[in-house]
């Protein structure tokens, strides 16, 4: 999961940082609501939690801007002293997925992040098969069939695909892909994911008159589109 927290009291910015390193989570940190819009414009994140009083944009206009310009938004949750329904009703209203009010322990902030992430997902936790139009992915053995027919993948391979397909028209930021497949960003070259993206994107016959392709996002990432007809399967799981 990659989550982004912005909070302008660098004592809560650490706290919160130390929770979701503990938990095993990639993240960003960022101290100015207007960081954190350029941010969203070129990231891929699952979470967002956002003070409410920020400087540059608070954490109510940033969810107000996410939830009007960005295409997929994160779940947002705010973070504030302010305990009155009315200002929380606001944010909701606004399009936060949740609200965590300081102090909080780190037990709960961490159970209302899976939380929003799960309630944001487009799709519940998969099936072991799910079929997508002629594609069917075997998620316990690390296959994909193509019109019934085995497609040779690696397993690096198998885990870009089976990321992208559960992410269907959702543009992907590099560096969320690199943390959904190799866990960091340190040592592991740009041409090593466009190369797999090439890989898979060859292997699978990815092409509109196949019902997907994967498209370069310039300056961002990469996207799965979808090409449905209609009757066809739009990737439902197999029952």
């Amino acid at each position: 999961m990659r989550v982004a927290i912005a909070d302008d009291d660098q004592e809560v910015l650490q706290q919160l940082s130390s929770y979701l390193e503990n938990a095993g989570y990639i993240f960003d940190s960022f101290r100015n609501g207007k960081d954190l819009q350029v941010a969203l414009r070129r990231e891929t994140y699952d979470v967002v939690l956002v003070d409410w009083n920020m400087p540059g944009a608070t954490g109510l206009e940033v969810v107000d801007w996410g939830s009007d310009n960005l295409d997929q938004p994160p779940a947002f949750i705010l973070i504030t002293s302010r305990s009155d329904k009315a200002d929380i009703v606001s944010g909701l209203e606004k399009g936060a997925s949740d609200y965590i009010i300081k102090p909080e322990s780190e037990e709960v902030i961490i159970a209302r992040i899976e939380a929003a992430a799960r309630r944001n997902s487009s799709t519940a936790k998969p099936e072991r098969f799910q079929s997508h139009g002629q594609y069917r992915i075997d998620r316990l053995n690390n296959e994909i069939e193509r019109n019934g027919e085995p497609i040779k993948l690696t397993a690096k391979e198998f885990k870009v695909a089976a990321l992208f397909f559960e992410n269907l028209n959702r543009p992907l930021s590099r560096s969320y892909i690199f943390s959904q497949i190799w866990g960091n960003l340190g040592d592991i070259a740009t041409r090593t994911l466009d190369m797999h993206v090439s890989r898979v994107r060859s292997k699978l016959e990815l092409r509109p008159h196949n019902g997907f392709a994967i498209q370069t996002v310039f300056g961002f990432g990469y996207r799965m589109d979808a090409f449905f007809e209609e009757g066809e399967n739009n990737g439902r799981a197999d029952t």
